[in-house]
C-alpha cells in the first residue's frame, strides 16, 4: 500500500479525534468528508437526500442548533449549513461507466459522551490530538472508520479505470444509540447495492488480527423516559406531592428484574437519571434514558414490552406520568455465507495479519445491522468486518486503536474486495 494513503489516515483520524461529535450534530465532521469528497471531484449528496425524516429518532433539536453554531464558529461556512437542512452524514457515488455490481462502503462518524483521559501516556496526550471538547471522546473508533472510508473513497477515484460498475461511500450520523442507521436505510440509498461492507475496530480482534462476524450483534431498543410528577413542600406538606424521583428509582429497580428469557441472551441498562429542583421540594420531573437489548429480535422485543408494563404500573403506584419514548433501535446481523468466504479470501491476501475464527458471541449491537437488512431485502449481499486494535476496552476513557498500523489492515480489505467483485475482467 502506498505510504500516502497511511499517512493521510492517520492524519485525518487525528484530526477527527480533536474534534468529537455526537449523533445528529456531527456538522464538522459532515463539513471535513465533503470537503475531502469534492475535492477528489465525486459527487456527494447531503441533507434530506439520504434521510427518511419519519424514520429519525433521538434527535434533539437543541443540541443540534448547538451542533450548528459550534460548526459556524469553528470555520464552517453558512451555506454548507444550509444546504445539510439540519442533517449530518453524506454520501459519495463514484460510477465508472462500465457495467458492473453496485458496491457500498459504509463508516460511522460520531462520539460517544466520554471524558478522555488525562493520562500523559496515552497516545493522544503524547502526541497532541487529544479530544478538545470535555465530556466527548472519539471513544470507539469511529474517528479511524471515517479516515478508512475517506482514503478507500480516495483509492477508489485513482484507480478508477481498474474497475468497472458503482460505488457509493456512506459516512453515517448517530450509530451511539443505533439512531442513525435506521433514516438511512429507509430513504432508499442502499436498496440497488449488490454488495454492502463495513466494519469496526477492535472488538474481538487484538492489533494485527481481522476477521469476519457471522452473528452477535444484539437487538436493540433505546428509551428516553419522562415522569411528571406533582411538586409539593417537603416539609410543610409532602402529602399533596408526588415524586417523580421516587417513581423513576422504583422503575429502575424493576427495570433491572426483568425475568431474564431463555431463548436468548438479554441486556437491560438505565445509563442516565435527572430528577428534582431542590432539597425541600417534592421532585416533580425526572428523565431517564434507558436500553434493553436481546440476542433475537423476539428477545428484544420480550424486554421491551416489560419497559412498558413498567413505567405504566410506576404510573398507578406513585401518581405520576411517564411518557416512554423509542430514541432509537437495531436488529440482529444477517449473515451472508458466501459473501463472507469472499472476504475471507481476500483477508488472505493483506500482509502481517492473522484472521480469526468467525465472531458470533453475542455482545454489542451496531445499527450497520439496519443496513445489511435492507440490502439482503432487496437482494442484496453483505459483511461486515472486524480489524483489531488494543483498545483497552470501548467506551473507555483510555480507548486507543493504533492507528498507523490498525487502519491499514481496514484499507487494505475494503479495497481488495473491490477488485475482487468490481475488478475489470
Amino acid at each position: 500500500m502506498e505510504k500516502s494513503y497511511t499517512d493521510d489516515m492517520v492524519a485525518n483520524r487525528r484530526h477527527l479525534h480533536k474534534r468529537p461529535e455526537e449523533g445528529w450534530t456531527e456538522f464538522e465532521t459532515t463539513y471535513f468528508v465533503y470537503q475531502y469528497l469534492t475535492a477528489l471531484g465525486l459527487p456527494v449528496s447531503v441533507g434530506k437526500a439520504n434521510i427518511n425524516e419519519k424514520e429519525v429518532l433521538g434527535r434533539d433539536e437543541k443540541l443540534v442548533a448547538d451542533g450548528m453554531k459550534r460548526a459556524l464558529a469553528h470555520g464552517v461556512p453558512q451555506a454548507f449549513l444550509d444546504k445539510t437542512e439540519g442533517y449530518t452524514g453524506c454520501v459519495a457515488v463514484l460510477d465508472t461507466g462500465r457495467p458492473g455490481p453496485v458496491t457500498a462502503f459504509r463508516s460511522d462518524m460520531d462520539c460517544v459522551l466520554v471524558r478522555e483521559t488525562d493520562d500523559p501516556e496515552h497516545l493522544p496526550n503524547k502526541l497532541g490530538f487529544a479530544s478538545e471538547r470535555p465530556g466527548f471522546m472519539h471513544a470507539c473508533g469511529h474517528d479511524g472508520h471515517t479516515a478508512v472510508g475517506l482514503e478507500v473513497a480516495r483509492w477508489l477515484v485513482e484507480n478508477k479505470d481498474k474497475l468497472c460498475g458503482k460505488f457509493k461511500c456512506i459516512f453515517q450520523p448517530a450509530e451511539e444509540g443505533v439512531r442513525g442507521a435506521r433514516a438511512m436505510a429507509a430513504a432508499g440509498i442502499v436498496d440497488d447495492v449488490d454488495y454492502f461492507i463495513s466494519g469496526h475496530v477492535g472488538g474481538a480482534a487484538k492489533l494485527g488480527e481481522i476477521g469476519v462476524m457471522d452473528g452477535g450483534f444484539l437487538a436493540s431498543t433505546k428509551f428516553d423516559v419522562d415522569i411528571e410528577g406533582t411538586p409539593a413542600h417537603a416539609g410543610n406538606a409532602p402529602q399533596l406531592g408526588h415524586s417523580a424521583l421516587m417513581a423513576a428509582c422504583a422503575a429502575s429497580m424493576m427495570l433491572a428484574g426483568i425475568p431474564r428469557n431463555g431463548d436468548g441472551e438479554t441486556r437491560v441498562s438505565v445509563g442516565t437519571l435527572q430528577a428534582g429542583e431542590g432539597r425541600n421540594v417534592v421532585p416533580a420531573h425526572a428523565r431517564l434514558q434507558m436500553e434493553v437489548r436481546g440476542e433475537t429480535e423476539e428477545v428484544n422485543q420480550y424486554m421491551g414490552a416489560y419497559v412498558y408494563d413498567i413505567f405504566a404500573g410506576v404510573d398507578k403506584a406513585y401518581r405520576v406520568k411517564s411518557t416512554v419514548t423509542k430514541a432509537g433501535e437495531s436488529t440482529t446481523l444477517e449473515v451472508c455465507p458466501e459473501l463472507l468466504d469472499v472476504v475471507e479470501d481476500v483477508m488472505k491476501t493483506v500482509p502481517d495479519t492473522t484472521m480469526i475464527p468467525r465472531v458470533h458471541v453475542p455482545s454489542g449491537s451496531e445499527d450497520c445491522a439496519l443496513f445489511i437488512r435492507r440490502v439482503v431485502q432487496h437482494g442484496g449481499q453483505a459483511a461486515f468486518i472486524l480489524f483489531g486494535c488494543n483498545h483497552h476496552g470501548h467506551h473507555r476513557p483510555n480507548f486507543d486503536i493504533q492507528d498507523e498500523t490498525s487502519l491499514p489492515n481496514a484499507f487494505a480489505v475494503y479495497t481488495g474486495f473491490a477488485l475482487k467483485v468490481n475488478g475489470r475482467k
